[in-house]
């Protein structure tokens, strides 16, 4: 599947994943894209839990968490780990936003980001709260992530809409 272009509604999934709450516990749920209209949504697909670069890239998120509900949007990590290896990473790292388990890879495929061999391509995609695509970053290497301060300034232009 190509990466689907801005403007174009964004391929809509369900997909298991887990939330550490404030007080340590571990939600497991479904999140579907489509459930969550209304409210902007930032899908960060990334290749692996407890790599050196996804670390950085979900942390610093997870610091800056209240910038991206400033703008009423929920920030969703996807990868193929499964559910206990999300669990891990989000209580080591204390990351406090949904860590979804793509683990047959059909959303990465949904979305065009799979790179054969290797996984998946870093990706950031801001989806509006009518499901349409408004921004995208699709890494060709992924050594570097697309940091709080870009994502923001494309959600503030979907207030300016």
């Amino acid at each position: 599947m190509p990466v689907p272009e801005i403007g174009t509604p964004a391929p809509d999934f369900t997909l298991h994943g887990v939330l550490l709450g404030e007080d340590g516990s571990v939600d497991r749920q479904d999140y579907s894209l489509s459930a969550h209209r209304g409210a902007p949504v930032v899908l960060a697909f990334y290749p692996g839990d407890e790599s050196a670069v996804c670390t950085k890239q979900l942390c610093s998120y997870a610091s800056d968490l209240d910038r991206f509900r400033d703008f009423g949007a929920n920030v969703w990590g996807v990868n193929f780990s499964d559910l206990d290896s999300h669990e891990r990473f989000a209580r080591k790292r204390d990351l406090r936003f949904p860590l979804l388990a793509d683990t047959d890879r059909s959303v990465v495929r949904a979305y065009g980001i799979q790179m054969p061999g290797l996984g998946l391509k870093r990706s950031v995609f801001v989806i509006d709260a009518d499901g349409i695509v408004r921004w995208k970053h699709v890494a060709r290497i992924g050594l570097t992530y697309q940091d709080t301060e870009t994502i923001t300034k494309e959600l503030a232009a979907l207030t300016r809409r």
